[in-house]
């Protein structure tokens, strides 16, 4: 019986031993061959000033909506999450299905614009960029859609903005509530936390504490993905988004240092936003005022922004025509990747497409 049973463990062994020579194989080639391009749609700069870099991408069919959309990245990630390869790209799904797009881009912010805060973004670059939209479209209307933090820029702008030009407001993972972003209270306790002498002695944010920040919220998260990846290394497709993915998160860039003391004291210490305390340009941001048509999609397992610290958005903004829409997925994968492509785009297009013309 232990021979028989012997015998037939045999191809099982030789098996395992030949997937691990495959995986070493393919290991030597992960760490000897270039990492895969990105941001390989066709693209035109129309205009930069500083941290900031305004693309216009070419149009892929004749006819388009009338309405151009305005992709507004976070600030702490360049925008090419939008456009990872042929096949999973949103900017290039928009652009087949017939839209207009351009994409508001973040460079490393330089030492002259550590004083950038909230109001240069949202009173400055998104308004300017608009600007430069509607001459470069020659239409007035420009539908926004703002990821993460991004989408915190574009809610800002569009509760200062109640008479436009803005057509639409589309926002994925979007915070409000920053009293439930929990993981990040806990790294920036104000009782441990001084951000003060953080900022006036660094200036800008380096992306190595961004990056021990996010690490924080899952201490084990590099490790697991490295062991996901060591499973799938025989996966040419898999192991080639996880390289895409890989890049971007490790391309952070730094943050404005008054843009940072401002997000951690008024946003997540002192939750103003959601307060409806917030005032920008002397002026006060209520969300109340927001009365265009807004689409907020969220992440079912997003461990940046939960469900909670984004679920109030639809609850207090104005706006008789709006949609909150929760969708299988977590942080990133929610806007990019195969889970992307089979849920948030054809949503965003079936909701975009008749508020476009």
């Amino acid at each position: 019986m232990n021979a028989m049973a012997e015998a037939l463990a045999l191809p099982d062994i030789g098996a395992e031993i030949e997937r691990a020579i495959q995986r070493n194989i393919k290991g030597l080639d992960f760490l000897t061959s270039a990492t895969p391009s990105v941001g390989q749609t066709p693209k035109d700069e129309i205009h930069r000033r500083g941290t900031l870099s305004l693309y216009h991408y070419r149009p892929m069919v004749d006819e388009i909506y009338r309405v151009p959309v305005l992709m507004v990245m976070a600030t702490t990630n360049r925008a090419y999450i939008f456009d990872l390869a042929p096949g999973q790209s949103m900017v290039e799904y928009l652009l087949l299905k017939g839209y207009d797009v351009y994409v508001m881009d973040w460079n490393a912010p330089r030492a002259d614009e550590k004083r950038l805060r909230i109001e240069d973004y949202v009173l400055d670059f998104i308004p300017d960029s608009i600007r430069r939209v509607q001459e470069d479209s020659g239409e007035e209307d420009v539908t926004i859609a703002g990821y993460c933090m991004g989408g915190v820029l574009s809610t800002l702008y569009a509760a200062l903005h109640p008479d436009g030009p803005m057509k639409n407001l589309a926002l994925f993972t979007t915070p409000i509530d920053f009293s439930r972003m929990k993981l990040f209270h806990a790294w920036s306790d104000r009782r441990y936390f001084d951000v003060d002498r953080l900022i006036d002695t660094i200036g800008n944010v380096p992306p190595e504490m961004l990056f021990a920040s996010f690490d924080m919220l899952r201490p084990a998260g590099r490790s697991a993905g490295v062991v996901q990846l060591w499973d799938n290394m025989a996966n040419d497709e898999f192991v080639k988004s996880y390289r895409m993915f890989d890049r971007w998160g490790a391309e952070m860039l730094p943050l404005a240092g008054e843009y940072f003391r401002q997000t951690v004291k008024e946003l997540m210490w002192d939750n103003k936003l959601f307060k409806g305390e917030l005032v920008l340009g002397g002026r006060k941001v209520l969300l109340e005022n927001i009365k265009v048509p807004v689409l907020h999609a969220l992440a079912q397992h997003d461990h940046i922004v939960p469900y909670e610290a984004g679920q109030p958005l639809v609850a207090h903004i104005g706006s008789a025509d709006k949609e909150e829409v929760v969708l299988k997925g977590g942080h990133v994968s929610l806007a990019a990747g195969a889970n992307a492509v089979r849920r948030l785009w054809p949503k965003l297009d079936d909701w975009l497409g008749v508020r476009s013309t």
